[in-house]
């Protein structure tokens, strides 16, 4: 099913435009609620002092579409889209501090703007008002800190990923699914839970988050070594100058060719890559068939989520809704 089969259905633009305007001034209110020495770094993390941009809103419009799935009001499932929102931010504001990225959405990170002490701090600020806004949903709450735990422990893989000379490929997909999967899955349940789906509605509307969400880190890793700055707002070869075990570059180095070697001499460098180095590494990466492998991956996970999106039984209009937010995921350019 897609949207141009649909009438009233709306393109990805539209359909993030609408969760963004829905879910933001909850978000902002939410934020209000911070200890006072949280709020700045927060609101700069999230672009409000400038009036910049503060992310895409894919959470939160997976929250709100997957609760009018099965039937119910968006506004419904707003303390969940929120929620969710929160705990992104959580994990990107540490993120940051873990892998030095100095920018961010086109702006100094937190870290680099108030110090590691305080990012710390706000990304700890930001998971606590996340449990506190499902205080009184125990079902909700239960579900977003167990997505919690496994995005801890995917996070917590990836930086051992850095640390050791060989992954492999099954474990580095691993990794993935919670670090981002988990959390996309979480989203999709939460809307179900939060709109009174089936527990057959939660559980396939949990599966194609999930593969959605996998899909979505194939192509964050993709983007991680070829996507601009300008676009992206993360640093040019970001990843491969942290020397980071991302998909692509996992599936490159077990590939066993000329340019596999040659990119793992340059992983196994102890001084720090060159700009040129780091260009030629792309390249290696691309040659030894990372990049076209990571690519072929999320369309086949768009594929399986696709199916799980057929399965759950839903409303048309949002089914197709949900189904062009997949389809965005895996051919983003930001």
């Amino acid at each position: 099913m897609t949207a141009e089969l649909v009438t009233g259905a709306r393109t990805a633009r539209e359909i993030l435009g609408w969760a963004k305007e829905l879910a933001e001034p909850e978000l902002r209110a939410a934020a209000e609620l911070l200890p006072p020495s949280m709020r700045a770094p927060v609101r700069h993390h999230f672009g409000w002092d400038d009036n910049t941009s503060g992310g895409k809103a894919i959470r939160p419009a997976l929250v709100l579409l997957a609760a009018q799935a099965v039937g119910a009001r968006a506004r419904k499932a707003l303390p969940a889209a929120v929620a969710v929102e929160l705990v992104h931010n959580f994990s990107l504001v540490h993120d940051d501090v873990m892998d030095g990225d100095a920018t961010r959405r086109h702006r100094p990170t937190v870290w680099k703007r108030f110090g590691t002490e305080t990012a710390i701090l706000a990304g700890d600020a930001l998971l606590a008002l996340s449990a506190q806004l499902l205080a009184e949903r125990p079902r909700e709450l239960q579900v977003l800190m167990t997505a919690v735990l496994d995005l801890v422990e995917g996070q917590s893989a990836d930086l051992a990923f850095e640390r050791r000379e060989f992954v492999g490929a099954e474990e580095c997909r691993e990794m993935a699914a919670g670090k981002t999967g988990a959390l996309l899955g979480c989203a999709c349940a939460l809307g179900a839970l939060a709109g009174g789906g089936t527990a057959e509605q939660v559980r396939e509307l949990r599966r194609f988050g999930e593969a959605a969400g996998l899909a979505f880190q194939f192509v964050d890793d993709l983007l991680g070594i070829w996507g601009q700055a300008e676009v992206t707002g993360k640093p040019v070869f970001s990843d491969l100058r942290n020397r980071k075990k991302s998909l692509p570059v996992v599936a490159a180095l077990a590939a066993g060719t000329e340019a596999s070697r040659e990119l793992a001499a340059l992983y196994g460098a102890k001084e720090a890559l060159s700009d040129a180095q780091l260009a030629h590494a792309a390249d290696l990466v691309d040659q030894a068939g990372g990049r076209a492998w990571a690519q072929a991956q999320a369309d086949r996970l768009l594929s399986q989520a696709l199916v799980h999106l057929e399965a759950a039984g839903l409303r048309q209009r949002a089914h197709a809704e949900l189904a062009v937010l997949a389809q965005l995921i895996t051919r983003r350019s930001f």
